[in-house]
């Protein structure tokens, strides 16, 4: 279950990081800063909108995997395996009493030495 975890911790980082990193190189209204990285540049691979389609679908796809990893680390986090009725079926064994209240009333009293009753 510890592998499970860090696997899904590590492929939401991953797609944190892709969207971080997709939303800056995406051309802005006003500001081009997709330009500056390089973006701008491969507009001839993809066409006169491609790379902008390319970039929000991409953006979108690793938004749904970091929405995905966040819900099922939720649901890891919160699972609570329940007590086991073992083989038998039967339920837990209650917690034993303490040792004073364990012992029997009947018993000699603290001030008489052990074996003080034993004749001689």
């Amino acid at each position: 279950m510890l592998y499970l975890k860090t696997l899904i911790i590590v492929v939401q980082l991953l797609s944190a990081l892709g969207v971080i990193g997709l939303v800056l190189l995406q051309h802005g209204k006003g500001a081009d800063m997709g330009v500056a990285f390089g973006s701008g540049a491969s507009g001839s691979l993809f066409g006169a909108t491609g790379s902008a389609n390319f970039l929000s679908h991409t953006t979108a796809i690793l938004a749904a995997v970091f929405f995905v990893t966040t819900l099922a680390l939720t649901y890891l986090g919160s699972y609570k395996p329940q007590a086991s009725a073992g083989v038998l079926g039967a339920g837990p064994v209650p917690a034993s009493a303490p040792a004073s209240a364990a012992a029997p009333a009947s018993a000699a009293p603290a001030s008489q030495a052990p074996g003080a009753d034993v004749p001689k």
